[in-house]
């Protein structure tokens, strides 16, 4: 029998883990359930599809990487659908790809984090101005329509304090690991569809932070408010034994920030990544 190469394992693992947010009801965000933000689950699609290919090349730089994957989104969308996803999967598709026999997965990602240089973060920069993405303002230092001097890992180390993503590379994506990847596969382990298990695991994510994205284009208080919200659903959906029994009340929150037109896309990044990084690590559904 003929093994499947590694890049096509995470390729498909990342395409996987876009489709499986897809199906998870996520209050506020792009999902099967309901429609919203004038986008739809086929943009959403063919923007996995897209960007899966560049992210199991094992030619590829994490800076090339994020540059490729966006652009292949651009051309099949012609908008941005993934810049968050692509900026978060890039590092751990390059640590399961260059991973030496037997390391520990973690390990092999702060490998990755610490080899990120100058040429990673000037194609990142590149990626995010083509991406475009909304509320993005301008930066004293490291402003991403800039010329870098510096790493890919210090320009985000610059932006932590104010962007959930790059706090991920600074911490070793601990957000992934300990939250996300954590309360999916405990969901998993209690018997929870896997839809289910990863609309669990976005309340998490919505639950435990100011939404980046959110606070960018709404400010602190709004941010917050939806935290503080999604903070009750988040503790009844952990204590009801068929999460499904919740739908009308996890719909309501959906309608109500969609009509405000509050899209906590950080927080879906996440639960995406947090998916990709359980297969990545083996511990796949």
């Amino acid at each position: 029998m003929t093994s499947v190469p590694l890049g096509r394992l995470v390729s498909d693992a990342f395409e996987a883990a876009c489709l499986a947010e897809l199906d998870a009801l996520k209050p506020g965000n792009v999902h099967r359930h309901a429609p919203g933000h004038d986008m739809t689950t086929m943009d959403f699609e063919r923007s996995a599809a897209a960007a899966a290919p560049s992210m199991g090349d094992p030619r590829l730089s994490v800076g090339e990487r994020i540059l490729a994957a966006v652009e292949a989104t651009r051309e099949a969308v012609g908008c941005n659908t993934n810049l968050g996803i692509v900026l978060l999967c890039a590092p751990l598709a390059q640590a399961a790809l260059c991973r030496s026999p037997g390391q520990n997965f973690l390990d092999a990602l702060a490998e990755a984090l610490t080899s990120l240089d100058v040429a990673d973060a000037s194609l990142a920069f590149r990626a995010i101005c083509l991406a475009a993405p909304g509320g993005l303002g301008s930066s004293p230092r490291h402003d991403v329509r800039d010329e870098p001097n510096v790493t890919l890992l210090e320009a985000m180390r610059e932006a932590a304090f104010r962007d959930r993503i790059a706090r991920q590379y600074v911490t070793g994506f601990a957000d992934v690991f300990e939250l996300g990847v954590t309360r999916l596969e405990s969901l998993r382990t209690g018997g929870w569809p896997e839809s289910w298990a990863v609309t669990g695991t976005y309340l998490a994510f919505l639950a435990s932070f100011s939404d980046s994205h959110i606070l960018r284009k709404f400010g602190r208080v709004s941010a917050e408010a939806v935290r503080q919200e999604a903070r009750e659903l988040d503790r009844r959906v952990q204590a009801v034994e068929a999460p499904s029994s919740l739908l009308a009340d996890l719909l309501a929150f959906d309608r109500a920030l969609k009509a405000k037109d509050l899209n906590p896309g950080t927080s879906a990044d996440l639960t995406v990544t947090s998916h990709f990084a359980a297969a990545l690590a083996g511990h796949g559904p």
